[in-house]
């Protein structure tokens, strides 16, 4: 028997001797890379955390201790060890175990979390309802260096500087975030790691004033503290940590389990609020995801002998198909600038940075200002492009509203990512920007029906200079469709007829249009003659059209792939309320008003009735099954 199997609390690690911990962390890497292998998922992050997460766990006492992970992406260490290893297998499947930690899976998992920079804020509060309620337990928040650029997480230390409550920090510095790490702080923390000495001295002179009499120690260490404000000037540029009002340990080897359980045994005795600064290997112990932890970051299912993702013959994927056109327009517009938020690979636009480097702009995990960033460069007369994912723009909504849309700032949002993304689940789920995107004056909203179409709304986002424009468009392989050797401008608010009909209208927008083209088919053969729009704008919808198709067929349906409150449908609604139509009969298709669960997002798909078979049921069901008629079968 493996000692991995003989783990089924954080408990049974506390049994083990050194030797047996450190096998247990190749028995784990193993097992991470044998599933991951299988159901894709976030392999580098999570093969960097394995002795980190076993030295928590053996030195803390979770669930009474209150663990958190930033992000997320990087806890598979933390389920293999806390009651869910004989479910690993099923990780990111229908059904199975969610990649990111979720309070409804685990009473280990506090705090479930997806996004980044949150965990700092989340143990703060945690820790002061603690000593408000008189309860004793430690608190400690695992954030990454990248996820450590966000606005939040700074808020976070400085309250928590300022409260001075008993909370643990490790911040698991492996110098990326996704894409490699940008900006001031990712170089401070680079030249702390070059002083470990100050540290080393500051230990060793701290215990040995605390040996001398009571009083005597007392007034050495005050002397002491102020000797080493100098030191630290010489041997450190900046001890920011300690100038927030934390006791600053480290940098410690993320990989030398004695040195982890020694240091955090220190550390559980301490008061106060405390960072641990712990270097971390992304795609530790395997050497593709060491070679290239970017790729190894996040990936579908993959060959573990050579590290080849496993063959596929889709056709180019959207974000890809984004990224090449950026360059090719970029290439001829010299006003035209790309912004990402550490999300250079995710987005395609390492193209851009490769071709166009002084015009490619990523500013770390910092949606926020990455959105206030490219409106004044708007304002200025470029034409800022910001690649960011429809969940992450979600962080930044106040900016969209307050600083780009109020201002009519022409930035051109491309949200990657939108719809359902598949096993990573709601966290990463971009089923409401339509909602959240479409209540806002003066913003234009467009989703294409395929990738030549993407091509498309790009050069007419970037052309269109009277305010913001964004462009959703869903993971994954495009339709295959040829890309036209010339992109055109589309006209501002049209949309386009692909079939014409007289019993129903279908108005769907992006990637719900070549489903409901099937659907078309399949109603066809039950002698129903449905049209077939490609909506392409969700703000302005097309009203001259729709008042067109609802007095001829007197029957609309709206399908999208988001959220059905407030979505595209909802303006339809609104529209022929305006024009005083609301006789016309509406069927609204798209997502449930709930969090979608994660899974394939064929499965997903199908699940939410969004596949031409059951778009074509429910057409037939809604309309024509109905006033005596015989209801119709629509399968082929």
């Amino acid at each position: 028997m493996s000692i991995l199997e003989k783990i089924e609390s954080p408990a049974d690690l506390r049994e083990l001797k050194m030797g047996d911990l450190k096998k247990l962390a190749g028995e784990i890497r193993a097992e991470i890379i044998d599933i991951v292998s299988r159901n894709g998922g976030h392999l580098a992050p999570n093969l960097g955390v394995v002795e980190l997460t076993l030295a928590l766990h053996y030195v803390f006492d979770a669930p009474r201790d209150k663990l958190i992970w930033d992000v997320g992406h990087q806890s598979y260490t933390h389920k293999i060890v806390t009651g869910r290893r004989e479910q690993f297998h099923t990780l990111r499947t229908l059904n199975g175990i969610s990649g990111f930690p979720r309070r409804d899976e685990s009473h280990f998992d506090v705090f479930g979390t997806g996004h980044s920079s949150t965990s700092i804020s989340a143990s703060l509060g945690l820790a002061a309802a603690r000593d408000l309620k008189g309860e004793d337990f430690r608190v400690i928040a695992v954030i990454g260096d990248g996820a450590l650029t966000a606005g939040m997480a700074f808020e976070g230390l400085n309250q928590a500087g300022h409260l001075k409550k008993d909370l643990v920090v490790i911040l698991n510095d492996n110098e990326m975030s996704i894409s490699e790490n940008v900006g001031a702080l990712s170089e401070y923390l680079t030249r702390i790691t070059m002083y470990p000495i100050y540290n080393r001295i500051k230990d060793d002179v701290w215990e040995l004033l605390g040996k001398l009499p009571k009083g005597l120690s007392s007034r050495a260490r005050d002397a002491a503290r102020r000797i080493a404000e100098g030191l630290k000037n010489l041997a450190v540029p900046s001890i920011l940590f300690e100038e927030l009002g934390f006791r600053y340990v480290g940098p410690l080897d993320g990989h030398n389990m004695e040195e982890l359980i020694t240091t955090l045994n220190s550390v559980k005795r301490l008061k106060g609020p405390i960072l641990v600064h712990v270097l971390t290997q992304k795609g530790r112990g395997y050497s593709y995801a060491e070679e290239n932890p970017t790729r190894f970051h996040g990936l579908g299912s993959f060959d573990v002998e050579t590290g080849l993702s496993k063959p596929s013959d889709a056709p180019p994927d959207y974000t890809d198909v984004f990224g090449r056109t950026l360059v090719k327009l970029g290439m001829k517009d010299k006003r035209v600038v790309a912004i990402t938020g550490g999300m250079r690979e995710g987005t395609g636009l390492r193209y851009f940075a490769d071709r166009i480097p002084d015009r490619f702009f990523d500013v770390g995990i910092a949606e926020q200002h990455a959105v206030t960033f490219a409106c004044s460069m708007a304002l200025a007369g470029l034409r800022p492009v910001a690649a960011i994912y429809s969940t992450f723009l979600q962080r930044a909504f106040d900016q969209v509203l307050h600083d780009v849309c109020l201002q009519n700032s022409p930035v051109v949002f491309c949200m990657d990512r939108s719809g359902i993304v598949g096993e990573d689940g709601p966290t990463h789920h971009g089923t409401f920007d339509l909602s959240y995107l479409r209540l806002i004056p003066n913003m234009i909203i467009m989703a294409p029906k395929d990738e030549n179409e993407l091509r498309n709304m790009l050069l007419t986002g970037i052309s269109y200079t009277k305010g913001p424009v964004a462009i959703r468009y869903p993971k994954g392989a495009g339709v295959g469709v040829r890309l036209e050797k010339e992109i055109k401008v589309l006209p501002m608010g049209k949309a386009e007829t692909l079939k014409k009909g007289k019993d129903v209208a279908i108005l769907a927008i992006g990637s719900m249009v070549y489903p409901c083209l099937e659907a078309a088919k399949l109603l066809k053969l039950a002698k129903i003659d449905a049209a077939v729009i490609n909506a392409r704008f969700a703000q302005p919808i097309d009203e001259a059209l729709v008042k067109t198709v609802a007095k001829k067929t007197g029957k609309i349906v709206t399908v999208e792939e988001n959220v059905l409150r407030g979505g595209f449908g909802s303006g339809v609604i609104e529209i022929l309320e305006d024009l005083d139509l609301s006789d016309v009969r509406v069927l609204r298709l798209g997502l449930p008003n709930q969090f979608v669960e994660h899974g394939s997002r064929d499965k997903l798909l199908d699940i939410c009735s969004l596949t031409a078979q059951k778009i074509a049921d429910r057409i037939a069901n809604h309309f024509f099954s109905q006033k005596g008629k015989r209801k119709r079968k629509t399968k082929a």
